[in-house]
Parts: C-alpha cells; structure tokens; sequence
C-alpha cells in the first residue's frame, strides 16, 4: 500500500488534484514510497533505547531488559481482527501491538559485581511481557508466533528457559494469570476443541440497530463490532477456558467450562478464584470492556461455589456516568478471602444531587450468605487497593464537579473510622504525597506494603517550582505523620526504586548528560553508593544540546512554562526560527495551572518521532509549553480559544524577549488535542508562520457526547462545539498547515475522516495545506519507516515555511 500524500498550495480543484503528485515531484518528500529524515536524525532515530529493568519479589534478583525500539511495517501488516474496540493478532491471538525482548540478563542483587546471567531466547517468536513467580525463584514469558502465543517458564538460578508444552494463552484481556502459589497457577487459555474460525466470503444479510426512546449518549470509539458475523468472529476468538499449570512438571489442565473469560483473580489464600466472563447480547456501540459480564467464585478445581450475578453493559449511561448496580470486582489477597464490589448511589448519574455517590459492597466466605455494605464515598469510588497484614485498603475517590482526587485508609472490618491521607486537585502536582511501595503475596497479589511500625512507604515524583525531585517517604498511619527517607539532590535526578529488607535502597540516578543507572544506597542517610549497572549514553551526539527551564505569565497573571531547548551550534544574540510543541490541560484554578512539570538533570534523551528531532536541524525547540484552560469544568471551553490565544502570545513574547526566537518564524505543533489547539490557533489567530498538525480532530460535531473534558453534549452547548471545530473556519485558516494522520487510527474521537475533512476542506478554499496518511498506523506511529518519515516530513516542512536556521538573519 503507498504512502497517500495529498498536497494543496492554494485553490486546489478536483482536476487538478489527480495531478498534484506529479506537480510536486521536485518538493520535498514527495518521491514515491517511505522517506528518510536526515543522517543525523537517523542516526538517532536508530540508536539503541536504554535497557528496563525489573525486580523480582524477593528483591533477589534484577532482570535487565533490552526491547524492540522500533517495529517495522511488515510487524504491522500481520493480519488482524478489528473486534469490540480492540485488535487482535488474527494467526496468534492476542494484542495486536506487543514490545518484543531483544535480550534478557539476569543480575544477583546479593552479589552486584558478579556477571550477569544471561537469558537465551530461542529463535522462532516474539518474547514479551516478563513476569516473576510469587518468591521470585522462577519467571514467565509470552511468545508470540505465527500460531499462538505461548506460555515460557525461566528458572532464576540458572536462566534456563522452557516452553510450558500443550498451552495456549488467550490474552485478549487483562489478568490472564492468576497465581495459586509459587509452583502453580491458572491461566485464560485457548481451549483445546476450539475449531478453526469462522469464514465468510459474503454478508450474511443487514447490520441492524434499533434505539426507542432511550438515551444512549455514547462516545465516538473505532473497531466496534458492525453486524453478526463480527459477533460469531469475536466469540470464537475470545471463547477460553481456565487451565491449571503445575510449573514443578509443566504439566496443565483444563478446570470448569469454557466461555468469554475476561479475567480471572485469587481470592485470598486458598486458592479460591474470581471469574469474569462476558455474556450477550453485545453491543455495537461500546467495546468489549463495557459488555455484559457474570461474576462467578470457583474453586482452585474449577467447580461453581455461588454466581455473583450480572453486570450490566454499559450503555444508556448518562455521560460521565457509571452503571447502576454492581460494576468493579476485587478479590481480597488476604486470608480472610472476601470479595468486594462498588455500586452506585446517584442512579448512576453524575448530575444528580446526593451525599453519596457510591458504595462499597462486602461478600465473605463461604459466600452463602448476603453481601453487606462496608463504606460510602461522597465522590465517584475510582480504585481499591489492600495493605498487607490486616483487613485495610486504599480507597481513591474523584470529585467531577471539582476534579478532587481524595485516599482514605478503610479498615474494612469496621474496627476504626476511615482515615483521609490525600485531598487534593487532581491536577495539583506539588501535593502528590506519591504511591505506596507494594510487597507481593504468595498468591501473586500486589499490596501496599507496610514496615514493623505500621507506616507506608511512598514513592513520589517530588513536583515542585524549581521541577520534579522524586522522594520516599515513611507515613505512619498511628499518627499520621510523614518522615521524609530520600529526596533527589539539585545536581542528579534520582528517582526512588524501593527500599529493600536489608535496608538498602535501590534507585535510578541521571543527569542531563548521563543515562540514568541503577545505584545501590546504603549507611546513614543512605549517603554510600555502590553503583549496580553502567549502561552507556547511546546518543553522546545530543550532549551539546542545551535545556532550560522558563518560567513566565500570560497576561492575566496565570503562570506558564515551557522547556526551552536550543541546538548545539547554537550562539547567543542569534534568534532562530522555533518550533513550540504544547498540548492543552483543563484546571479549576490559575494556582495549579501554572505548576511545572520535568526536572532540568533529567538525561537528554528523545527519538521516535519527538519534536526535538527538529534540533539536529538547527531549529530552537520550545517542548511541553504549558497550555492552560482554566475555569469551571462545567464551563471551561466557553473561553478556550481565548485562552489558548493568551497562551501562545506569551509564549511568543517571552520567546522574543530571551533572543533565541524571531516573532515572524514560529510554528506551533501538537499531536492528537495538541493538533485540535494548534488547528485552532492558527485558525483564529496570526500569531504563527505555520503549524503541525498530527492525528487530531477538527470537527466537534463528530464528537457530539462529549470530547477531552467536555462534559456537554452538543445539543446542550452547540455555540461552543462549532467555534471550537477549525473546520467551521476553513475559509480564513491561511496559514500553512501540515496534517499527519494514521489510517487506521484506534484512538476515540480521532478518526483519520477528522483530517481528510479538514483537508478537503482547506483544499477547497484557497488553504495552503499538506496531508500525510500512514498507512497502517494507528493513534502512535510505531513502524520504523513510519517514523523516518513522519520526521522527513516535519524537517522538509519547517525548511519550507521558515528560513534557513543556521543562516546569518536577513
């Protein structure tokens, strides 16, 4: 399939459109097929990615992962099944897009001068997604082959790695694994009596929906079912049955019947499991993960103990609302072996008025009796997650109206009141208290963990006015009182990894010219430092790169920033034509709005299709400018164009102020919303040269229950949905604009139709345009040519639209 590139310099009518190719065969960029960016970008684009890391349980071990940096278009070209708002490997089954291991060490955090212990990973498939037994003794790995995706087991002392023989996974949905102990789990697995899928060379008649009288006020989502041959195809590629895999023999087996597992979970520590499975009537406006579902409890030999009941599909659900009855499932990791539900108070609907929005549903063993309720939440119950040792969780709660994020500790037996240990603006960065450490069970359950005084540990990114310094910290849950253990210095980012048993702690250390490795602390203060890994800098060709941060206002005295990045030949009093990349944020309040984000010791590394790319070719980039809309979220896009405006002329004097930019050579960018602001901008505004424009949507009446914050339909703020759609401004949208667009974007909301209008659109009258479709691609650009190209693409256009960077200025 070739690359579609469309291009329209001015009034372009549809005869001249077929010629336009050939018209601009001496342009950039437009020879036939996939282009390259220049060699340095590629030699960027090309480098090896730093290594991840991952620790095993029992803080033992250190696996050092190097993955698949880029995917080709052939990767992307497999065959697949676009069903119920997912994709699917059509041959294997599974995810489409997964991210292969390269290669795979093994490193004894005991011993950490001793060499690594390397994983040999047969030819013949794909390996992704490692995974460690409860005590850390063994480790698993998917492959994914032209057949099936497989189910490998390493062994930690010895790296070797063995095929789990007559066992195929079915991972199209989360929690595909559940642990019984370290030596046996339960796995969604492809039954063995399933027959080959269904074919079908014609329709078999008319897609039909039907809608009396109900409101169904659903999002704009891609690769929903369409009729009943895509619901036969979905139920014969989701249809699994739960196998029980003893690792000691790699012998498996079938327990309890097969049907649509979604997923499954332990229920405390008898081996107890939590079984969901999706159930019909589907639907053709929702995925997958909104469908009906029955919730069962099963013993570890897959036989029924009691049937929870239904959850509803979630459709007729008023926008930004729940269902009504019982929607989220946890399992308890503790002994006590309870299950827990949440269930709506406000009918489901978030405009109705009440104390309570939710409740909090208890079941216990042996589950014959009748559930009770355990807790209420003022805002909507978003997450539940339990701490070790005695009957507690976290229980995360979001207020809509005012974008509140609130944590209570629960004793979930009813023996304290609850305990408020987070209140703050969602959006407020510098009151994140951070995320608990966790410890993993024996049954494979991740829980928050606790020290012998009975206080958390909690890992923070350390956000504050001068950039992120992550931390950890001690927060005793007797007193309530916070001790601070470790907080990154001025001079290095080092972000806290955990706090071992032996009382070492493990973290990762960067500055902006050193990749970031891990370091072993220990002593007082953990002031002594023994470094674990040396990985090298892959790009050492960025280094002469300069970062810093700058902070301002706008006019009406909110707080702005952004990343300034200057190339390396780069010399002072010599303004250069810039690139401002921004995506916009929706806040209540000007105080949180102006908060900064990154930290200047971060390690200067980027690829992919990162705007910054554009240094290698002399341009100044101004990354991540803060683009604030602030107001009341019921409101808030009254003024968006206004404020975005405010914004940009900020960023734009402040740009001029500091003589790195010149006021008549800036473009402005953004991917996805950040392609809606940078339309928009350029639409309503003179204030850029150009712009870039990368798989966003330009038309809200497309969108018309809801889009990014917006929580009015369009029948309720249709002023707002039309001056917010640069489509309606086609006719004085001038300014050269660049639309990137994947042809087979997955994202809501984003359809590629969102571009090709817009195009179109701008072709139509008298706009100056270029339009780019990925083949393939979806939201992200994944393949490797994809990526060469969308940076020819960028590079080529800046050189167009601005003057040469590195020339002396007229």
């Amino acid at each position: 399939m070739p690359l579609a590139i469309a291009l329209a310099l001015g009034s372009l009518n549809t005869a001249s459109f077929a010629q336009a190719p050939q018209a601009a065969a001496a342009g950039p960029a437009s020879a036939e097929g996939y282009q390259q960016p220049s060699a340095a970008m590629r030699a960027v684009l090309d480098a090896p990615g730093l290594p991840a890391h991952q620790l095993s349980p029992d803080q033992k071990t250190l696996a050092v992962a190097q993955l698949q940096r880029h995917r080709t278009i052939a990767d992307l070209a497999r065959p697949i099944h676009r069903l119920a708002g997912g994709r699917y490997d059509a041959a294997a089954g599974g995810p489409q897009m997964i991210t292969a291991i390269e290669s795979l060490q093994l490193r004894d955090l005991a011993r950490p001068e001793a060499p690594a212990r390397e994983v040999r990973l047969p030819a013949g498939g794909a390996f992704h997604q490692l995974r460690w037994s409860p005590d850390g003794r063994r480790f698993l790995l998917n492959r994914r082959t032209d057949k099936a995706i497989e189910l490998w087991v390493g062994d930690v002392a010895s790296g070797a790695l063995k095929p789990l023989r007559g066992l195929r996974l079915n991972p199209m949905f989360e929690r595909n694994v559940a642990w019984l102990n370290a030596d046996e789990l339960v796995a969604v697995a492809v039954p063995d009596q399933r027959g080959p899928a269904p074919q079908f060379s014609v329709p078999s008649g008319p897609s039909i929906q039907e809608s009396m009288g109900q409101t169904s006020p659903e999002f704009t989502r891609q690769d929903l079912l369409k009729n009943r041959q895509d619901e036969a195809l979905f139920q014969h590629q989701a249809s699994a049955v739960l196998r029980r895999v003893d690792l000691r023999s790699g012998a498996s087996r079938e327990i309890g019947a097969p049907g649509l597992i979604a997923q499954v979970q332990t229920v405390g520590t008898q081996g107890t499991l939590l079984v969901e499975r999706l159930v019909p009537p589907f639907s053709y406006q929702v995925g997958a993960n909104d469908f009906g579902r029955e919730v069962e409890l099963r013993d570890a030999q897959g036989k029924l103990l009691r049937s929870l009941g239904a959850v509803k599909i979630r459709q007729g659900v008023p926008v930004e609302g729940v269902i009504t009855g019982p929607r989220d499932y946890w399992a308890s990791p503790l002994a006590d072996g309870a299950v827990y539900w949440v269930e709506a108070l406000d009918g489901g609907d978030p405009n109705t008025k009440v104390s309570h929005r939710d409740r909090l549903m208890r079941l216990d063993a042996p589950y014959q009796g009748e559930a009770r309720e355990v807790h209420r939440t003022a805002g909507r119950l978003v997450n539940l997650s339990f701490v070790e040792a005695k009957p507690r969780a976290l229980v995360a709660e979001y207020d809509r109206d005012r974008r509140w994020l609130s944590v209570d500790l629960l004793a979930l037996d009813g023996s304290a009141p609850p305990q408020r240990l987070q209140d703050r603006s969602q959006r407020d960065r510098y009151k994140d208290p951070g995320q608990p450490l966790t410890r993993v069970l024996p049954n494979g359950h991740s829980v928050a963990r606790l020290d012998a005084e009975d206080r958390l540990l909690l890992v923070g990114q350390g956000a504050s006015p001068a950039g992120d310094r992550p931390f950890i910290d001690r927060l005793s849950l007797k007193t309530g009182q916070t001790e601070r253990l470790f907080q990154s210095g001025p001079t290095h980012y080092e972000r806290p990894i955990t706090l071992l048993a032996d009382g070492r702690l493990l973290s990762s250390r960067e500055t902006f010219n050193e990749p970031p490795n891990l370091v072993l602390r220990s002593g007082a203060d953990f002031g002594q430092m023994q470094a674990l890994t040396q990985h090298r800098d892959p790009t050492p060709q960025l280094r002469d790169i300069q970062r810093e941060l700058v902070k301002f206002k706008r006019a009406d005295g909110v707080e702005l920033s952004f990343w300034l990045y200057l190339p390396p030949d780069f010399k002072k009093g010599e303004p250069r034509p810039t690139f401002v990349w921004a995506y916009p944020l929706e806040f209540t309040d000007a105080s949180t709005a102006g908060q900064v984000s990154g930290s200047a010791t971060r390690f200067n590394t980027f690829g992919g299709t990162s705007p910054l790319m554009l240094l290698l070719d002399g341009y100044v980039v101004m990354m991540d400018a803060t683009m604030p809309v602030v107001g009341d979220p019921k409101t808030v896009n009254d003024s968006f164009v206004e404020q975005i405006t405010a914004n940009a002329q900020a960023i734009i004097d402040k740009a001029v102020e500091l003589g790195v930019s010149e006021r008549s050579q800036m473009v402005v960018g953004g991917h996805s919303y950040g392609a809606f602001m940078t339309a928009n901008l350029l639409a309503h505004t003179d204030l850029f040269k150009s712009g870039i424009a990368r798989s966003g949507a330009y038309n809200r009446t497309l969108t018309p229950f809801g889009f990014q914050s917006e929580r009015r339909t369009y029948w309720e703020a249709q002023d707002v949905y039309l001056r917010l759609s640069p489509f309606n401004y086609a006719n004085k949208l001038k300014e050269p604009i660049l639309l990137i667009h994947g042809e087979n974007d997955d994202n809501p909301g984003t359809y590629p139709m969102q571009t090709q209008r817009l195009y179109q659109a701008l072709a139509g009258t008298g706009g100056n345009v270029r339009y780019v479709t990925l083949p393939l691609e979806s939201h992200g650009y994944a393949a490797r040519e994809s990526q060469g190209h969308v940076l020819r693409e960028m590079s080529d256009w800046m050189k167009r639209q601005t003057r040469d960077p590195r020339a002396p200025k007229p």
